[in-house]
């Protein structure tokens, strides 16, 4: 009798969508499920004003432009709402080893080929230009000698980043190759608002309040209403978790357990500050590695985001809040923000009644800016998923696992920075080195190191040149080439490298400057 009261429970048409939390999560999930699905839904969302939101996450990359566009955002009140800049990449600075630099890029590098990509035509090049040095025959360099600074010479995002250009071109000019890749640095708490105003215009209703109590229903489990301080009782059929680190609904009423990360990302604090702006304003995200752990660096148009994401067990919180205060461009606009925090993942983003979006869902530090672009990725599996004549069993499981898929992915790529470190100026860094990797990881590595080859599934969020930014930044160079590289002459290879470099860098060189572009869209 109890599973046929469950089941129908599960069989009630959802109508009735509670979202518990604003900030970013809460809103981006309400603008997409309004924009999408507005006219068949009634979409509540409340949130505290007496809760602040983390907010630590300014940076974002690429597909947030699609998201932008989709749930109708113009992207010239969007930068001017929010205080926001352009975004072309991430520098790495000390993460092989101190004084080394590179850039993870978005967009393409050099030109694409079939069955073989870019990196390996450049490989073959380096390896020619050592040869020639040498005066011996290129198959006898070893690859470690190759210095891996020339390959973002054919990154146009990265050339454009260190110039501090930026204008929106699809291409480059009278060629098919495309043009500059871009994300966004903004006010995490700004963005809010906007959107706030962007989802109550398409229909959401915002409640303020405090929630006291949750309700479940007493054979199922599912969540049937929340309770207010001044008692007032909210309904629904699906709630959507954005109640960030405390998830209130996924973990504290539903005990879905964690999945804990921290043994391979030892960090769980970060400290943050915003500090003066400094200008130029630079189109890139800084993430500097410091003794232990490592800082970033936001610059927006009205001040600096800044902050240190560091391991309590290797550095106090009054040492971590001396190192950043040493090491910000302005003065600071604030106290240091201490956020405590566990690396890792829920074991069900959707349990029961109840989807986790954001922080509710699970963290990642912010190194590759992915927190943002995974509230994006879950409202647009919520999407996907969206029950319909209730909650069927196999759907959420689907869910889960695509969201389990998707983290382990993202996962990997964080530890990959941590792991290829070439430090020896600390035990947080030495410790790093040593630890045991998934195995999915290790294959990676492994695979690349021998052939030079990396391989992603198609809904994977980082790509193959992704990849092998941070393994040939970090100094994982490939011993071995594709074979179709050898179908080039070495005067052919020369032309091509040559021809691509000019392109790039005549396409930067007529670019505005990052700062005009900015002040164009005022």
């Amino acid at each position: 009798m109890q599973q046929n009261n469950s089941q129908s429970h599960t069989q009630n048409k959802i109508q009735n969508v509670v979202i518990v939390g604003g900030g970013t999560a809460g809103w981006m999930t309400a603008s997409l499920l309004a924009k999408t699905l507005g006219k068949a839904l009634n979409i509540t969302l409340v949130e505290s004003d007496k809760i602040g939101i983390v907010g630590v996450g300014e940076a974002t990359i690429p597909p947030i432009v699609n998201f932008n566009s989709a749930i109708g955002i113009d992207e010239k009140a969007f930068i001017k709402e929010t205080q926001g800049t352009i975004k072309l990449g991430i520098e790495f600075n000390n993460w092989h080893q101190e004084g080394d630099s590179y850039m993870h890029a978005f967009g393409n590098i050099g030109k694409k080929f079939p069955f073989c990509d870019f990196h390996h035509f450049w490989l073959r090049a380096q390896l020619d230009k050592n040869a020639s040095n040498q005066s011996i025959d290129s198959t006898n360099i070893d690859s470690t000698n190759i210095s891996s600074k020339s390959f973002w010479d054919f990154s146009l995002n990265y050339q454009a980043a260190k110039q501090h250009k930026f204008a929106p071109i699809r291409n480059i000019p009278n060629t098919n190759l495309p043009g500059l890749a871009h994300a966004y640095h903004f006010d995490a708490g700004l963005y809010a608002k906007f959107l706030s105003k962007h989802a109550i215009g398409m229909g959401v209703k915002r409640i303020e309040g405090t929630i006291t109590q949750v309700n479940q229903h007493n054979e199922s489990g599912f969540i049937e209403s929340v309770l207010l301080e001044n008692d007032r009782c909210i309904k629904g059929d699906l709630f959507i978790d954005c109640s960030g680190l405390a998830a209130l609904l996924i973990e504290k009423t539903l005990s879905t357990g964690y999945e804990d990360y921290s043994h391979w990302l030892p960090c769980d604090r970060a400290i943050a500050v915003p500090c003066e702006k400094v200008e130029p304003i630079e189109p890139y995200t800084r993430s500097t590695a410091h003794k232990v752990g490592w800082q970033w660096r936001i610059p927006l148009q009205h001040r600096t985001g800044n902050g240190l994401v560091y391991s309590s067990k290797h550095m106090s919180d009054d040492e971590a809040k001396e190192l950043l205060l040493n090491n910000i461009d302005g003065k600071p606009l604030a106290e240091p923000r201490v956020i405590p925090f566990k690396t890792g993942r829920r074991r069900k983003q959707w349990h029961k009644n109840v989807i986790a979006i954001g922080l509710s869902s699970g963290f990642f530090e912010p190194l590759e800016s992915t927190n943002i672009h995974l509230i994006q990725t879950a409202a647009i599996r919520l999407m996907k998923f969206f029950p319909h004549n209730g909650i069927q069993q196999e759907e959420v499981d689907e869910f889960n696992r695509q969201s389990k898929v998707e983290l382990e992915g993202i996962r990997d790529f964080i530890i990959l920075h941590y792991k290829l470190n070439n430090r020896g100026d600390s035990e947080f860094w030495r410790a790093c080195q040593r630890m045991e990797i998934p195995e999915s990881l290790l294959n990676k590595i492994e695979l690349f190191k021998k052939t030079g080859k990396v391989f992603c599934k198609p809904d994977d969020l980082f790509t193959e040149i992704a990849w092998q930014q941070v393994m040939i930044g970090q100094g994982n160079i490939p011993d071995d080439h594709h074979p179709l590289v050898d179908t080039l002459t070495k005067e052919q290879l020369t032309d091509l490298m040559a021809s691509l470099k000019t392109l790039i860098n005549g396409t930067v060189n007529k670019l505005p400057s990052h700062d005009e572009f900015l002040q164009s869209l005022k």
